[in-house]
């Protein structure tokens, strides 16, 4: 059985082999992370305050693109048209958010059984961490500035209790407060009477802001930087692949070389040169051994 040690050039070869797929690994894992980025980096118009009634009509659907804008409004709150969304967290705690009903100055009002004078939204004002932190909303009239968002859905299967409502949506807070509603709520980050801000970001209490950032679009996969990524794990096989193959044709190359060098005597002469003497010394003894017989 034929033994062949590892040689220099086996092994610079698989140390370069390893290399170049390690590289190609690399570019894999950075083709999957473009694959999975998202196209539309976020809107900075949204941070640009716009007013709420040039912004979006009560009545109409809310569309995805007023979403997460920031806007304003001036109007009042009413201190009996507010409720608690509870199960919400804030710095890992568990607790409610504060919405209150704002009656929009300006706003056009909704015709039709059951539409109020007025024209109202929700605005989540804050978040506290129990019921009886909640107290009622500035009185007077209010500069309001706030993130727009569209409504939740109701929870459904879950009977909320007294002066809660089970998500911030118009759907169920419309039926409490009975009033007609835009169709999204605020997330108040400024709450100015008289020249002076009294939300919960600006005066210190148990009613804490709630901090509601712009949304990132939603991811979308790029399967072209998919099939790269892919394609560079091939291409990572594929050099280990070559280097065994270099390595195999090289073995049996020498193994062949061995076997042919096995082949030859001591002397240079090939044993296959041999066979005929040996033939004729073999046959030797049987024609002497016909010529004895009488």
């Amino acid at each position: 059985m034929w033994k062949t040690a590892l040689k220099p050039r086996w092994i610079a070869g698989f140390i370069f082999a390893i290399a170049l797929s390690g590289v190609f690994v690399l570019l894999s894992q950075w083709q999957f992370g473009r694959s999975t980025q998202p196209e539309v980096p976020v809107n900075p118009a949204t941070e640009q305050v716009q007013p709420l009634t040039g912004t979006l009509q009560p009545g109409e659907f809310f569309h995805g693109s007023v979403a997460d804008q920031m806007v304003t409004a001036q109007g009042t709150y009413s201190p009996d048209k507010q409720v608690l969304v509870p199960g919400r967290l804030h710095d890992g705690k568990t607790g409610y958010w504060v919405v209150s009903a704002f009656a929009v100055n300006g706003a056009p009002a909704l015709t039709g059984a059951g539409a109020s004078p007025q024209t109202w939204i929700p605005v989540a004002r804050g978040w506290v961490a129990q019921p009886g932190d909640a107290a009622a909303p500035p009185s007077g009239l209010v500069e309001l500035t706030g993130r727009l968002l569209p409504s939740e859905a109701p929870v459904a299967g879950k009977a909320p209790k007294s002066g809660e409502a089970s998500a911030v949506s118009v759907a169920e807070l419309i039926n409490y407060w009975e009033v007609s509603s835009y169709p999204g709520f605020v997330s108040a980050t400024a709450e100015v009477v008289g020249g002076q801000d009294v939300s919960a970001a600006a005066v210190p209490g148990n009613l804490l802001p709630l901090d509601i950032g712009p949304q990132p679009p939603a991811q979308h996969i790029n399967w072209l930087n998919l099939f790269y990524s892919i394609e560079w794990v091939v291409f990572a096989g594929f050099a280990l692949f070559i280097w065994w193959r270099l390595v195999k044709d090289d073995y049996h190359r020498d193994l062949e070389e061995a076997l042919d060098d096995a082949g030859d005597d001591g002397d240079g002469h090939d044993e296959n040169q041999q066979l005929p003497q040996q033939a004729e010394q073999h046959q030797q003894p049987e024609q002497h051994q016909q010529k004895v017989q009488p």
